[in-house]
């Protein structure tokens, strides 16, 4: 089992005899979607914590796109409890980079890959030199942002 697992087995136990109510429920919905990713496909899997790390953000990310909608449609209360859920899965995921550091990232792929100035064409091949780069500690929306506008598109 990965150590990542087994810090939120141990974290949802501790919690449950805290009687947090909302960690506990938190801790819950993401050990189930991680139980989920390990059966999915043809044959079930042992998720590494990289894995793990790819379920916890997705995770947090549905929880902020779910309080964007709360907010827009008049439901605080419903929006504070997805900010509070990303919140404590913020928690497990890698420190998130910075806007400032995403730039530089992706300057230093467009000058190894003598991308500047190539336009849209040269997006994938930025992205492939990007992406393992940031994967699981910026959002990709935001990351493929700045390669386009980088790239002058």
């Amino acid at each position: 089992m990965s150590a990542l697992k087994d810090q939120l087995h141990s974290d949802l136990i501790t919690s449950m005899k805290a009687r947090d109510a909302l960690r506990t429920s938190t801790l819950r919905m993401v050990l189930s979607a991680i139980t989920n990713a390990e059966v999915a496909g043809k044959e079930v899997r042992e998720l590494t914590d990289e894995d793990v790390i790819a379920v916890l953000g997705s995770e947090a990310k549905k929880r902020r796109e779910a309080a964007e909608a709360f907010a827009e449609g008049d439901r605080s209360e419903l929006a504070e409890k997805e900010k509070a859920e990303a919140a404590i899965l913020a928690d497990y995921l890698p420190a998130q980079l910075t806007a400032d550091e995403i730039t530089a990232i992706v300057t230093a792929a467009v000058d190894s890959t003598e991308s500047a100035g190539a336009g849209m064409k040269a997006m994938g091949r930025v992205m492939g030199v990007v992406s393992p780069q940031v994967k699981g500690k910026a959002d990709g929306g935001a990351v493929a942002a700045e390669v386009k506008r980088q790239l002058g598109a």
